[in-house]
């Protein structure tokens, strides 16, 4: 299958795919020609270089770095700014650029962890499969819920959930008011907005609080926002039992232990 790696003379090229969060699958490729693979064209872009591969059967974590300059009209300066780029999935095979059609030999994949710029160029780190071994096996007690609204564990149906909305006034840098009103009071706390229009087009931002047309950002827009945007508005949970129980009447699915002593009580002592 791989037999275009056996001669003295080869003709291997590197190629790289990634799908952003935001939907965006793009390609490049260590080759000085664009190439076409499986219905998507991997760009040229020499200046793009992987650190050095090694694939390993043991359980440590797995990393490669990628850096590259910011040459390209598909990776800028202002999407990675954004994020755009954070949590990307990567995949990196090599090919045989005489025929990309053909067999690939797959090298790394994984996950993009934070995305530095420095001096016109970008470097990241691309975070294997084995990097889940890092993450808690078994959930820890809490108060609070630790689902999420609508995921598969909290069952909550979020379809009724998500509205559309403009832009009316920018009322400061994370306060925003809308042309639709909030359905319950503080309805969008703790949920999401979805910019559908303008430079921030695709990207997410968590709300902290609404007021009726007036919602609260946690973090500032990454670009100018603009009166007449459209956003996807997105209801959110505190976690709390009180809420899960009287607003979405789902304390079957509560997924937190409201009601376990705590520390206060654990370190009572007779006469205290």
């Amino acid at each position: 299958m791989t037999d275009w790696l056996d001669p003295d003379l080869t003709s291997i090229a590197f190629c790289w795919r990634l799908d952003r969060r935001d939907g965006i699958a793009m390609g490049f490729t260590s080759h000085d020609r664009d190439l076409t693979i499986a219905g998507l064209t991997y760009r040229a872009a020499p200046g793009m270089l992987p650190s050095a591969i090694s694939v390993s059967d043991g359980l440590d974590v797995d990393t490669l770095d990628v850096s590259g300059a910011l040459t390209s009209d598909a990776i800028t300066a202002a999407d990675l700014a954004q994020g755009r780029w954070d949590g990307a999935r990567v995949r990196l095979f090599a090919t045989d650029w005489q025929a990309p059609r053909g067999d690939m030999l797959p090298l790394a994949r994984g996950e993009l962890g934070d995305v530095g710029i420095r001096d016109g160029a970008f470097s990241a780190e691309l975070r294997g499969p084995t990097a889940m071994l890092e993450r808690p096996v078994v959930e820890q007690t809490s108060p609070e819920c630790r689902a999420e609204l609508g995921d598969r564990r909290c069952r909550v149906d979020i379809a009724g959930r998500r509205r559309i909305a403009r832009i009316v006034t920018i009322l400061d840098n994370a306060r925003l008011e809308l042309s639709e009103a909030e359905p319950t009071e503080n309805a969008y706390a703790y949920g999401r907005l979805r910019w559908l229009d303008g430079p921030d087009c695709g990207l997410a931002a968590a709300i902290l609080a609404s007021d009726g047309a007036t919602i609260t950002l946690r973090d500032p827009p990454a670009s100018e926002v603009m009166a007449g945007t459209r956003v996807e508005l997105i209801e959110g949970c505190d976690k709390n039992f009180a809420t899960c129980q009287a607003r979405f009447a789902n304390s079957a699915n509560f997924r937190g232990e409201p009601h376990l002593a705590g520390n206060d009580l654990l370190t009572r002592y007779p006469g205290a």
